[in-house]
């Protein structure tokens, strides 16, 4: 059964915070797992488990239960990617922080109210901040999925309902990546209707554009993966499958081409050639790179 580790980041943390994400590691100095079953609790996390880190509470010198209703500033579900090791190559700057875990960031929230975790989970964050950091245990995944569940969300439409997410599979996984997608989508879509499709140039009903990673979700890095420059307007009705499978690609001039995977069937091929030549919408130098990695990797 997945389990989740509850660790609360202090404000002057908020650079190793920062740097640990984009790096997606987590690490503990030595002392502060000698103390009790701390070091045993992170040896215990296993591939697929969560790792919830709370950034900028109130004070956590109150009586238990305290924080059930507090406001967390930043909150951020990982996953649990790579289990306990130690290393000291340099990474942060103030410290080793030898002992450590890798992981995949999921989802990012700010001002995060502890109802939508429950008291339970924003215990267990009072907690840690009371330990110097130390990864409190709890033994189910029930506050994250009140987080992905959670009323103030919009329900999900069609077009984000398919996420390729490549490690330690769960439903709730797939649904925190849902959210990130849902964000992205709306940032593309400025509240707009109709959008038009990169590849075939058909404007269509928003609900079915997908706010496609160019370069996939799996291969990037946490900034890359939140980046505009990345994302693709692809429509539902052929083109954002065709890109996903690598049917076709863009070239360095911006313009569609199709790889010989596409002559897999007489129809594939019809399909992926009726985009050949067309002019990529928004192409551009911020964008090139992320093309250019889908072309080796995915096309290539």
């Amino acid at each position: 059964m997945l389990k989740t580790a509850y660790i609360y980041v202090p404000r002057p943390s908020r650079q190793n915070l920062e740097i640990g994400l984009d790096h997606g590691l987590w690490g503990w100095r030595s002392s502060a797992l000698d103390r009790a079953d701390a070091r045993q609790v992170v040896q215990s996390l296993s591939e697929g488990d969560f790792l919830v880190l709370g950034h900028t509470g109130p004070n956590s010198r109150v009586a238990p239960g305290g924080w059930a209703e507090a406001t967390l500033q930043r909150l951020i579900v990982t996953q649990v990617d790579k289990t306990y090791f130690t290393d000291s190559t340099p990474v942060w700057p103030d410290d080793d922080y030898p002992e450590r875990v890798g992981i995949d960031v999921l989802e990012e929230e700010q001002d995060v109210h502890g109802t939508t975790l429950g008291a339970e989970a924003m215990e267990a964050l009072r907690l840690s901040a009371n330990k110097q950091g130390a990864a409190v245990l709890l033994p189910d995944v029930a506050a994250v999925a009140q987080l992905a569940e959670a009323p103030r969300r919009a329900p999900a439409l069609p077009s984000d309902e398919t996420v390729h997410h490549e490690g330690a599979e769960s439903a709730l996984a797939r649904a925190l990546i849902r959210l990130e997608q849902a964000k992205l989508r709306r940032a593309m879509l400025r509240g707009a209707s109709e959008a038009v499709c990169a590849l075939c140039g058909r404007v269509l009903p928003s609900r079915l554009i997908r706010a496609a990673h160019v370069k996939r979700r799996s291969a990037a890095t946490r900034q890359e993966r939140r980046m505009m420059a990345n994302i693709m307007a692809a429509c539902l009705i052929g083109c954002d499958e065709l890109f996903e499978h690598g049917y076709v690609y863009v070239t360095e001039a911006g313009t569609v081409a199709v790889s010989p995977k596409c002559e897999a069937t007489p129809d594939l091929a019809e399909t992926a050639k009726a985009l050949e030549g067309r002019v990529v919408a928004d192409y551009g130098p911020h964008r090139a790179p992320f093309y250019a990695w889908h072309r080796t990797h995915i096309a290539g």
